[in-house]
């Protein structure tokens, strides 16, 4: 197959394959995870081959303006290699996990319709070819969602609601750009950020980091941790939707429009970036239950990439797309591991869970690389990609560099948090497990945690390797202004304050044991604390919850509307009526045949009419 072709299939191999999976019956599930995984392994070997190759191809498709055109450079190629690999790993995982599952095979066919719109989103160059395929990938994440149980339908709508507005934002936002540029095609389009390309780009941005699960378009995601399928948030949540988010606000960022490192655009992103990052992480540390704390850090992570973006500095920006593939790795082999308790122990419930290092050792071993390396622990490679944020956040305010930082040490506690009541500690988990002993997961469900826990300290020790190879070239000389990111950090000062924060989240998780005496309430101090109990209660009972928030607005200017709808009807059918048949009995009492009325009447009207024409 020649480049173009190639770069088709990425879309058409999985779109095919996706439809196909809703033919084969439940009864032969091996033949539906043969079929994912034969078309996920295809995809991923295409994108070896496509690496390091650069084109554009159009042809008229829709008239004004909307062509079919698709680009493949080293940003794309980078992104579509990363979306193929983690399409493997979790076909490989789900050919175990979805044993017996009765949603096995709409599972495979939104998996592989996603991967299909995730490609073709990613290859768009024109802005409407994007929208197409970004709508797809809204449909294909309420039917992953809704297939989980019996409550997943209410979570898909939430979810379906959120991104949704968000994805509208976009589409305001597309045609703005293509007003102000005179054209739909991506390449061609850089603009300066005056007033109208401001708004554009404000909602396109709004598009980006909403795909991304930034706030305030969260809330769906860990709702979705516990009523969607694990594979979803492996996949969804913590790898795809970062991948393709944040691969589109750099292009925005970077190519759309001219983001100056000082100016309110980037001031715009840190804000939101480090907002994200404390609460976000602040509402993981206090979870109970495994996949809904590993949800909420799906959302803090994602806090990191947009503040190294919104930098404009060449390290914050190289630093944020090395934390997107980073947070991919460690997130999905977490979600992994979440995924082999939840099917070996029965139940992802801290309270039932203990003791699981000794009867899962890989599974524990994998936890703990991945868990070092999101707390950024040296030389993981979350060390290294959050260093460079630290340093380009650092840079453009102090502020930023408090919050990343903090957001470090409340990470590093809610998972040592987890990994105590979960792994070490007393073993009850026997009894959550109906009785049954627990053993290790199978092979299938452990080599892609292990291939991806290798990854990680790959990609710290040798950090120069996805450096210098998949982000730098993706990014160009003149933006990296003939600087290298790779290799160890040289800012011995923050290096050193990260590793005092590690140290006092290590102090503070100690402390906590010691004074509850649990592992899953060696953060309770923090918890239960004066002040943030109350709005921590606030935030569990969804006060804060924007979705909850318009909702209840909703019911109220739906209740408002409903009774001025009642009222008007009573105006017309009840005032009205008995007044007019009020008037109506008053004249009829009137003219009762006397004629001393008639004269007293006509006496009257011809007085008020004298009054009126003197007056």
């Amino acid at each position: 197959m020649n480049l173009l072709e190639s770069t088709l299939a990425l879309i058409v191999i999985p779109l095919i394959a996706g439809v196909g999976a809703l033919f084969i019956s439940n009864r032969w599930q091996r033949a539906q995870s043969a079929l994912a995984l034969m078309a996920t392994l295809v995809s991923f070997f295409i994108t070896i081959i496509l690496f390091k190759h650069n084109f554009i191809y159009s042809i008229p498709w829709a008239g004004l303006g909307i062509n079919f055109s698709i680009r493949l450079d080293h940003l794309s190629a980078f992104i579509l290699l990363s979306t193929g690999f983690f399409a493997l790993s979790l076909a490989i995982y789900c050919s175990v996990f979805l044993k017996d599952k009765n949603y096995a095979r709409q599972f495979y066919s939104y998996l592989l319709l996603s991967l299909a719109m995730v490609n073709g989103a990613i290859l768009a160059n024109n802005l409407v070819l994007l929208l197409f395929f970004w709508e797809g990938l809204l449909l294909t994440l309420f039917g992953l969602i809704s297939i989980g149980n019996p409550d997943a339908f209410k979570t898909a709508t939430k979810a379906f609601i959120i991104i949704g507005i968000s994805d509208l934002c976009l589409m305001i936002g597309i045609g703005l750009t293509g007003f102000i540029a005179g054209t739909l095609t991506m390449s061609a389009i850089n603009l300066a950020l005056d007033v109208p390309a401001g708004l554009a780009f404000i909602l396109l941005v709004i598009g980006a980091i909403a795909k991304s699960g930034c706030m305030p378009f969260h809330s769906w995601i860990p709702d979705a941790a516990l009523d969607a399928p694990l594979p979803f948030m492996a996949f969804f949540p913590a790898a795809v939707e970062k991948l393709l988010g944040i691969y589109f606000l750099t292009r925005i960022c970077l190519q759309l429009f001219q983001m100056q490192a000082a100016g309110w655009a980037g001031i715009t992103l840190m804000t939101v970036g480090a907002i994200t990052i404390v609460l976000a992480v602040l509402m993981a540390l206090i979870q109970k239950d495994y996949k809904k704390l590993l949800s909420y850090h799906a959302i803090s992570q994602v806090g990191y990439m947009i503040l190294g973006i919104g930098t404009g500095v060449p390290a914050g920006i190289v630093g944020g797309l090395f934390h997107m593939v980073n947070n991919a790795l460690y997130k999905s082999c977490l979600f992994f591991t979440g995924g082999a308790v939840e099917k070996q122990a029965g139940s992802t419930n801290l309270e039932k869970l203990g003791g699981l290092g000794k009867a899962m050792p890989i599974t524990f071993a994998c936890f703990i690389v991945a868990a070092v390396s999101i707390s950024g622990v040296p030389p993981f490679n979350g060390f290294f990609s959050k260093e460079l944020i630290y340093d380009a956040a650092l840079e453009r305010g102090t502020i930023f560099y408090l919050a990343a930082i903090l957001g470090s040490f409340f990470t590093a506690a809610s998972f040592l948090k987890l990994g105590h009541a979960a792994f070490l500690g007393k073993n009850q988990t026997a009894a959550a497990n109906g009785g049954n002993a627990v053993s290790e997961a199978p092979w299938p469900m452990l080599l892609p945690m292990l291939v991806i826990a290798l990854l990680c300290i790959i990609f710290g020790i040798f950090n120069y390797l996805p450096i210098k190879h998949l982000i730098e070239p993706a990014l160009g000389e003149k933006l990296l202004e003939g600087h290298s990111f790779a290799g160890f950090h040289a800012n011995v000062l923050l290096v050193s304050m990260t590793v005092v924060v590690l140290l006092g989240a290590l102090l503070n998780h100690w402390l906590g044991v010691r004074a509850s005496g649990s592992g899953l309430k060696a953060v309770d101090h923090i918890h239960y604390a004066p002040g943030l109990k109350q709005i921590y209660a606030g935030a569990e009972k969804k006060y804060f919850d924007p979705y909850d928030i318009g909702l209840k607005l909703a019911h109220w200017v739906a209740t408002a509307a409903f009774w001025a709808d009642r009222a008007v009807d009573w105006f017309y059918d009840k005032f009205s009526v008995g007044a007019a048949v009020a008037f109506g009995q008053g004249i009829r009492r009137a003219h009762n045949g006397s004629y001393v009325t008639y004269l007293a009447w006509i006496l009257v009207g011809a007085l008020l009419m004298v009054t009126y024409l003197c007056w």
